[in-house]
């Protein structure tokens, strides 16, 4: 095994006790390392099932796990439930903790996960009960703003008090309703899984310890991405035994913004002061034409572990820096230096990339790459589960559930339409609230006629009668089954015929309530022990995680647009990163803010670069239209800093020099 690594690389693979850092580079073989590490463990005696790895994506820890089970001996293999390490998202292991114990917390064991749409409808719950008007703070404003508090880890309680702004102020008193909302019906959003575990285990250190206790080593991929409550649980599993090793690059630290702290990596010997650290350096992806205006660009950055990316293979194009006239030629140009490049023997459309700064550059681009007929994807549209018809279906499967889950029983009350207005579910919440119970347990004294006019009493005793069909149903068919069950009970077939006549449009929310159906039976084909309550889980873990979307959509052979953040983790032997502009990148935010955000905003510059293998392309349009007009733009001081020409940043209008941007007047 080991004469496949580097030096570097072994030495962190033989490296078993103790704290470990290795910070891996761009292109380093990361994941070689972590699977490796894992399966030497395993050979050296530790029992696979004591072995907990944590990543960022379910596809990473997918990857993970099929390539750790090469590495170990074949005779294994041929066991039934042969024990392996638990390998998992931060957010799974956080599900699996929380069903054990966030009793302790006072919710129910049985909780339901929110999805953005369900959030959204507590949000507003929360800010009419504030009597806040929607001009003042947006339900989606303040989901924003508890979501950053979340990841900083600040409880309702403590929200008020670092309030500053008036915004903030009514946030904080709507977070106190919001919070106290989702506990009331048992439901927890995405940052509660890592807020509540983290909280569990501060509250309850003999639940920690007993958590800890189930592994003797613990290993963290892309540390540098971990916000505080991520860095608080890690530090609460590992503190035991200190057999942790956490894997990542404080130079490709990019999601601050939601929350990361690239602190955690760059101060963990002072955490863990006999720490050793294992430096991989040695990129296998890119050129040596390419790492060298990546390593010149990140050596700005003054506050990062010292790390310098040396190519395993020489040479290679000098990156091309090109200027155009506006964003129109920028598109134009770009795209028909793409078509031009598609003619060579060997090319494909998906070894292109286009990554922007912003959501909205992609606008002209996509224009460009229609007109010229070229085939493409734009990488991070809409999820798959944010369409109505899986929330609806999801919904019903939660109902069957958990029929205390009562965002999901509003949802679906009258969908399909089936005669329960407005009035009548106001009459319910009302009734309900007033006893200080829920609908639900409600619905059953409903059929005595008294509470409700005849039609409307008729129209809940059916749907009542409905799902406890579906719920007995659920007892005694397998998922796959009881999904399709849902949809024929429902009608909801008849609702899609009714709300789309177009039959391409129908067919297509078919194929997506078709599409639920084959995971429930992919789910219980694979789970050893399959549940309806699992499988939500995974679903909403999924949602969670777009890696999945994202790894669907760069399957098909098309080039690819999107975002320097989308980018991270992939490579493409051609890149275009456009808009190199003051303002783009780095963004207006970040300007006017310098300091760290700069920093930020450079790092993700970096991961832009070493996405490329083959061939790099920066531009910038020396005019840009604002608000229909024409605006003369600034180079990025990133060009200059790549280009060696950083002291003129402030003084000349483009880089000049060797490496001046040429003007492109056709492909």
């Amino acid at each position: 095994m080991s004469d496949k690594l580097n030096p570097a690389q072994r030495d962190a693979v033989k490296t078993l006790r103790g704290p470990l850092l290795v910070l891996a580079g761009a292109g380093t073989g990361k994941t070689r390392v972590v699977t490796h590490r894992i399966a030497e463990l395993i050979r050296r005696g530790t029992a696979p099932e004591r072995i907990l790895a944590v990543t960022f994506t379910r596809k990473a820890s997918g990857e993970m796990l099929q390539r750790a089970a090469k590495l170990l001996p074949k005779g294994r293999g041929k066991k039934k439930k042969q024990p392996r390490p638990l390998i998992s998202t931060f957010h799974s292991l956080c599900v699996r903790i929380l069903r054990r114990h966030i009793s302790e917390l006072g919710y129910p064991q049985k909780f339901a996960i929110c999805d953005r749409g369900d959030q959204e409808a507590e949000a507003r719950a929360a800010l009419r009960e504030i009597r806040c008007p929607n001009e003042s703070l947006k339900p989606g404003d303040l989901l924003a703003i508890i979501g950053q508090w979340k990841t900083q880890s600040i409880e309702p309680a403590r929200a008020a008090s670092i309030a500053e702004t008036d915004k903030e102020h009514l946030a904080a008193a709507a977070y106190r309703r919001y919070q106290g909302n989702l506990k009331t019906k048992g439901i927890v959003d995405f940052d509660d899984l890592l807020l509540l575990t983290q909280q569990l285990f501060q509250k309850f250190p003999k639940l920690r310890r007993e958590e800890a206790g189930l592994f003797d080593h613990v290993l963290i991929d892309e540390y540098q991405d971990t916000n505080q409550s991520q860095y608080q649980i890690v530090k609460g599993l590992a503190m035991g035994h200190r057999n942790l090793c956490v894997v990542g690059d404080d130079d490709q630290s990019i999601y601050g913004w939601r929350g990361a702290e690239v602190e955690h990596i760059l101060s963990f010997k002072k955490d863990w002061p006999d720490a050793k650290v294992v430096r991989l350096e040695e990129n296998y992806r890119s050129t040596a034409a390419i790492l060298g205006y990546a390593n010149t660009l990140i050596a700005f950055n003054s506050v990062r572990h010292e790390k310098v990316l040396r190519p395993a293979r020489a040479g290679g194009q000098r990156p091309r820096v090109l200027q155009f006239r506006d964003e129109v030629e920028e598109a134009e140009k770009t795209v028909a230096d793409i078509a031009h490049v598609l003619t060579q023997p060997g090319v494909r459309a998906r070894d292109f990339a286009i990554l922007c700064r912003t959501n909205e550059q992609p606008r002209s681009f996509e224009t460009e790459l229609r007109r010229a007929n070229l085939p493409y994807v734009l990488v991070g549209g809409m999820s798959f589960f944010d369409r109505k018809e899986i929330r609806d279906l999801l919904a019903y499967l939660k109902l069957i559930g958990n029929p205390q889950d009562e965002v999901s029983l509003l949802r679906i009350f009258n969908t399909p339409s089936r005669g329960i207005g407005n009035s009548t579910v106001k009459k319910l919440v009302d009734a309900a609230t007033s006893r200080g119970g829920h609908v639900w347990d409600l619905l059953p004294t409903v059929a005595d006629g008294k509470f409700l006019p005849p039609p409307a009493t008729q129209a809940v005793g059916k749907f009542y009668s409905l799902i406890l069909r579906l719920q007995s149903a659920a007892q005694k068919v397998s998922l796959g089954d009881l999904v399709a069950l849902v949809i024929k009970e429902t009608g909801y077939h008849r609702e899609l015929d009714r709300a789309y006549p177009d039959p391409n449009d129908r067919e297509a929310r078919l194929n997506s309530l078709e599409e639920i159906v084959n995971a429930a039976a992919n789910y219980e084909a694979k789970a050893e022990e399959p549940t309806l309550p699992d499988f939500l889980d995974e679903i909403a873990l999924g949602d969670l995680d777009s890696s999945d979307d994202k790894e669907n959509q760069l399957k098909n052979n098309a080039i690819v647009l999107m975002t320097m953040h989308s980018a991270k983790g992939l490579e493409f032997p051609y890149v275009y990163m456009v808009g190199m502009e003051e303002g783009i990148l780095p963004h207006r935010r970040a300007v006017e803010a310098e300091g760290s955000a700069i920093d930020e905003e450079r790092r993700l510059a970096y991961v832009g670069v070493t996405r490329a293998q083959e061939q790099l392309t920066l531009s910038i349009a020396l005019t840009r239209r604002k608000w229909g007009k024409a605006r003369d733009t600034v180079p990025s001081r990133f060009l200059y800093e790549m280009t060696g020409q950083a002291e003129n940043a402030r003084k000349t209008k483009t880089p000049n020099s060797r490496v001046a941007p040429q003007r492109r007047t056709k492909s």
